[in-house]
């Protein structure tokens, strides 16, 4: 059977026992439904993952002895920075948790122009937690020992001015592709449109600012099939899913 894994958001030191956090705490005993004995492996971003044992579970808290550490990482040799349009419910959840799978590095969600939906300040905030627990999820359920960054909300005109490497936007009008282009650095930055697209404006200022307009084929593609299509192929070229050692 599978072991249960979980991010926790503190130290991790071999052979000493830790107590989890209230959300932690509530996740393993509410969603994995672990109990007293069984094991669970618990990886904090800082490299590998520790095996331990669950001594202790409780209403009033958890507490899991850490028994041994592995020295492991499923990372890509790219690091790909996604710069994702939002999209409606379901949609966006679905890219960032699949975005994860693929290896993505960093995730911002980007205000633009045709975006259906508009957040601001507080819904802002509590929209960018919950992806943030969307990513932490697919982590721990791909295998990462690391939880790629979900960053706050931002304009697509402020976001677009912080990037270096390789800048690409995705485009169905475009006429390159993916594979007459190299990245130099191990670092390609993504750029996503919402359901509507970019605004022509907001293609202009991407490409001013070095943004390579790039197309995936022939058919046009929704934004959340565009945005995984771009990562897998990108992964395929120059990451860890074209290589025969790739698992």
């Amino acid at each position: 059977m599978r072991m249960s894994r979980l991010y926790v958001a503190m130290p991790l030191v071999l052979h000493q026992t830790i107590e989890l956090d209230d959300d932690s705490a509530h996740y393993l005993r509410s969603v994995l439904r672990l109990k007293k004995t069984q094991e669970i492996t618990l990886f904090n971003g800082a490299g590998g993952e520790y095996q331990g044992k669950i001594v202790e579970v409780s209403r009033k808290r958890v507490m899991i002895e850490l028994l041994s550490f592995t020295d492991r990482s499923v990372e890509s040799g790219l690091q790909v920075i996604l710069g994702l349009g939002i999209s409606r419910g379901d949609r966006m959840d679905f890219a960032v948790q699949k975005s994860v799978e693929l290896g993505v590095a960093q995730i911002t969600p980007l205000q633009t122009e045709r975006c259906v939906v508009h957040l601001k300040a507080e819904k802002g905030q509590n929209k960018v937690r919950h992806w943030q627990k969307i990513a932490q999820h697919a982590a721990e359920q791909s295998g990462r020992t690391v939880r790629p960054e979900v960053s706050d909300v931002q304009s697509i005109d402020s976001w677009i001015n912080q990037q270096a490497g390789l800048k690409l936007f995705l485009d169905p009008f475009a006429t390159q592709t993916l594979r007459h282009i190299q990245p130099d650095d191990n670092r390609v930055t993504l750029l996503a449109g919402p359901e509507g697209g970019f605004a022509e404006q907001e293609r202009e200022i991407a490409k001013q600012a070095g943004f390579v307009p790039v197309r995936l084929g022939p058919r046009v593609l929704r934004t959340e099939t565009a945005t995984l299509t771009a990562l897998t192929a990108v992964q395929v070229l120059w990451g860890d899913l074209g290589g025969v050692d790739a698992e």
